[in-house]
């Protein structure tokens, strides 16, 4: 494609590599936000960006060829050639100050140094006036959300909600590259009313290679305003002639079509954040907002560690991704050896390992070449036509699996079997003469969303002979004939894998006498011998573990049901330990847990009076079984059978240290001592001493069951009682239909972590959306624009009160939960609707039941 010259000179080419070749690092300019000074090694002045004069103060017409020592204070200068030193001798990329007062005037500024060929390149930017702000400390938290992530997708989408709250634009995206340099949108989190671009395909033309090569090198790219003036280097260029290279400039401005490309897309700010994998650019965080918005170099710097941290993170779970699929792979491989152990070969075993090949290679046909002989089912060339094939195929490197997902491409007859295969992995399975196993593949009809045609003609712009961005960002069709599925890298390790095993194994299993055969066959049987010793061995072990629990248990369900709660009591004093990390925990939490597992809603019936202790966590475990125990035989034998009785729990806090525990039965059914001692009682009367050195005596009156337990003062420690919940439950009652949570949900809270925790509980519980807010107007937009049906309020927003979105939502008739860190909750809230209340920190258990009680008040 050409275009004429505007002066009629000969045609000049217009392709996409007219991109490729922009020099996008010597535009010889700076963002608006920040001025910029370049030295010599020994500080002499050779570059300004004009604005220097608004900024600093300093006129680049008169101070250009002054040294730096004569313009600044002496101590800004020794800072700066400290931090240069140090950039220097660690081998870093530059080095930042914030919140610094270059002029010693009380203005701050914050400072990015780096080196420039010969020079060195000092950037300022004012700072914001945001006091108390700690943006490093949200990094932790956030990262930690996306750890918890199972998946690479999840992980992602997980991070683009955490660049979201870092950074503060209406969209976040992640942008991952193909091997073609194109990309694609898999994860986007975006305000309310914006159209997705999640499932969106973008052209390698987009970021051209020159601007992937930088954001390997400069991992932040921030335009505040497409709109912003832009401020010219004084002088443009050095006396040889040269201009100033600016790749690893903060401040550096941007290309003239890229901002073009921007406004097309109705975005008047953006950032770009690399995401690298082994020094390779795997994608980007694609950050648009609709406004002009300036994130200060401070926040810039979290944003770039948490990207930093999430590369870390997407690297682990790759791998992590690569093993499980190489032990399934492995299991696979495993099984199909077994199958092949007895010595025949591939051709006769075909019908037999077919179902296991296929589970190796996802495929529509497979097929086997060996010694002349050929079998094929599926999709797949018919005997003739893979003679001819074969050809083609020993032409591929020897000892190397050979994929392509269009062989019409390089395989001139194709074309005769392109009705039933379009693309193929073949595994070679010898050296001489080349037998292989052959994936096939047929065609399909790819769709894949651009957005904008790739190929649609280029126009000539404003910015002249160069593409201009496309006009539409629609999602346009591109339809791929004659072209598979592609083999995706996770199969092509399996097809090594399985090329590697029967080589070396199977194989050499076939050429062998059938004497090798016979004694290979012994072994074998010999190994199943010692196999089976072993399992029963474990077998018998596990009996043994086991059979005490069948103590009193008189039908199976029965013994399940009593092992099974054992085991989930351990469960439920294991969660509490990992959400206390391991610290000392509260025995009251712990009994206020076993009691809801087993009363349903119905705690009244026990009461824990008395001190609020803390157990160690070797001492904690050991009680929960004992507590499970003391509810299990409550309810089945004392005072909770029925409906009259109630347990009395008082825990004192002796002058020793020792934990001394009352548990107190009455109004139950007439209490006789047991005949024999079951294994619960045994738990009951002898774990606390042979575990803890502590004391048990148990006491059956006929008013009721008693126990006195003495936990020593090693094990203890005094807490603080959080929530004196022991009376009358709240909750629906078990009688009526418990309301479940759908629809779209809101929270609106300051604090983005935990709006984000609010977020995932009332996902966990229903919510089909959440919507997150962090101030009144936000929310009242959201309830406006959003079809709304339950939210989440935190009362204290700072400045701000969430007052007016309660009358709000109380007028449109959508429940909603207040929640709140103040302890007098009745003189803060006097003017709200009348609304459930849950304290924070609030966990799922208390969000989830203060939600339903909002949910069947409304009903």
């Amino acid at each position: 494609m050409t275009q004429l010259d505007t002066d009629g000179a000969a045609d000049q080419s217009v392709d996409l590599t007219n991109c490729d070749r922009e020099p996008i690092h010597l535009l010889g300019n700076v963002q608006g936000y920040g001025c910029l000074i370049s030295t010599s090694s020994d500080l002499m002045i050779n570059h300004m960006s004009a604005n220097c004069t608004e900024m600093l103060g300093l006129d680049p017409i008169e101070v250009v060829g002054q040294r730096l020592i004569e313009l600044l204070p002496e101590r800004t200068v020794h800072d700066l050639r400290t931090k240069l030193q140090i950039s220097s001798s660690s081998g870093a990329g530059g080095s930042r100050l914030f919140g610094y007062d270059v002029l010693e005037d009380g203005r701050l500024f914050d400072i990015s140094i780096h080196v420039s060929g010969q020079s060195f390149i000092f950037e300022f930017e004012p700072k914001s006036s945001e006091e108390g702000r700690d943006d490093m400390a949200l990094v932790q938290p956030l990262i930690a959300r996306v750890a918890k992530k199972d998946t690479v997708i999840s992980a992602v989408q997980e991070a683009a909600v955490a660049l979201q709250v870092l950074s503060g634009f209406d969209r976040v995206m992640v942008y991952r590259f193909a091997q073609d340099g194109s990309g694609e949108v898999i994860a986007e989190r975006h305000a309310s009313g914006m159209e997705p671009f999640l499932g969106l395909r973008y052209p390698a033309s987009d970021i051209p290679k020159q601007a992937r090569e930088l954001y390997k090198r400069s991992t932040l790219r921030l335009i505040a305003d497409v709109n912003g003036e832009v401020s010219p280097l004084v002088p443009e260029r050095n006396p040889n002639g040269e201009p100033l290279d600016l790749s690893l400039s903060v401040t550096r401005a941007v290309s003239p079509i890229h901002l073009e490309y921007l406004r097309n897309m109705g975005v008047e700010a953006s950032m770009s954040v690399s995401i690298l994998k082994d020094g390779d650019l795997w994608g980007l965080f694609a950050c648009h907002h609709r406004s002009a918005r300036y994130v200060d170099y401070e926040r810039r710097t979290a944003i770039e560690l948490f990207a930093q941290f999430f590369s870390y993170e997407l690297e682990r779970k790759l791998e992590a991704e690569i093993r499980d699929e190489e032990r399934n792979s492995r299991a696979l491989h495993d099984r199909l050896m077994v199958r092949l152990s007895a010595g025949s070969d591939l051709i006769d075993s075909f019908e037999v390992i077919a179902d296991e090949l296929s589970q190796v290679v996802s495929s529509d046909g497979v097929a086997v070449y060996s010694e002349g002989r050929y079998t094929a089912r599926g999709s797949a060339p018919t005997a003739d036509e893979f003679k001819r094939l074969v050809r083609f195929l020993n032409t591929a490197p020897t000892g190397q699996v050979f994929a392509t997902d269009r062989i019409i491409a390089n395989y001139p007859d194709a074309e005769a079997i392109g009705d039933r295969v379009a693309g193929l992995v073949a595994v070679p399975i010898s050296r001489t003469p080349r037998d292989y196993i052959v994936f096939f593949r047929r065609e399909i009809a790819r769709s894949v969303r651009w957005a904008g045609n790739p190929e649609k003609p280029v126009e000539v712009g404003p910015n002249g002979v160069r593409l201009t961005p496309r006009k539409s960002f629609d999602a346009w069709t591109e339809m791929v004939r004659n072209t598979s599925a592609p083999w995706i890298e996770s199969e092509l390790r399996a097809a090594e894998a399985l090329r590697l095993s029967l080589i070396e194994i199977v194989l050499k299993l076939t050429d062998e006498a059938n004497a090798d055969r016979k004694a290979a066959a012994e072994k074998q049987e010999l190994l199943i011998a010692e196999l089976n010793h072993r399992v029963r061995n474990i077998l018998n072990l596990i009996q043994g573990l086991v059979s005490q629990s069948k103590s009193g248990a008189v039908t199976l369900e029965s013994y399940t049901k009593v092992l099974d709660g054992r085991i989930q009591s351990l469960a439920r004093a294991h969660d509490q330990l990992t959400r206390q990390e391991w610290a000392p925990s509260a025995i009251r939490d712990l009994i206020h847990v076993e009691v809801n597992a087993f009363l349903n809603g119905q705690r009244e019936r026990l009461v824990v009076t008395g001190d609020a202790p803390l157990l160690a966590p070797e001492a904690f475990s050991t009680m929960a079984l004992v507590i499970h125990e003391l509810v299990t035989n409550s309810a089945k034998y004392g005072a909770l059978t029925d409906q009259s009785g109630r347990v009395g729990v008082d825990l004192n806090i002796a002058d020793d240290g020792a934990l001394v525990i009352e548990w107190r039965e009455r109004g139950g059914p007439v209490v006789k001592a047991p005949t024999r001692r079951g294994f619960g009682s045994t738990i009951i009367e002898r774990t606390v001493p042979f575990e803890l050195n502590g004391t048990v005596e148990t006491r059956f009156k006929i008013s009721g069951f008693e126990a006195d337990i003495m936990i020593p003062s090693r094990y203890v420690s005094e807490g603080v009682i959080v929530d004196k919940d022991d009376g009358p439950s709240d909750a629906p009652s078990t009688g009526s239909a418990m309301v479940e949570l759908s629809g779209t949900a809101l929270v609106l809270e300051d604090n983005m972590v935990i709006a984000l925790d609010a977020s995932d509980i009332l996902s966990g519980i229903g919510a089909s959306d959440v919507k997150l807010a962090s101030s009144v107007e936000d929310a009242l937009e959201i309830i406006e624009g959003e079809d709304i049906s339950f939210a989440v309020l935190d009362v204290n927003l700072g400045n701000q009160t969430s007052l007016p979105v309660a009358q709000r939502l109380n007028a449109l008739n959508i429940p909603f939960v207040l929640a709140t860190g103040y302890g007098d909750v009745e003189s803060i809230l006097t003017e709200y609707p009348d609304a459930p209340v849950v304290q924070k920190p609030f966990t799922s258990e208390s969000l989830s039941k203060q939600t339903h009680m909002a949910l069947a008040k409304e009903t």
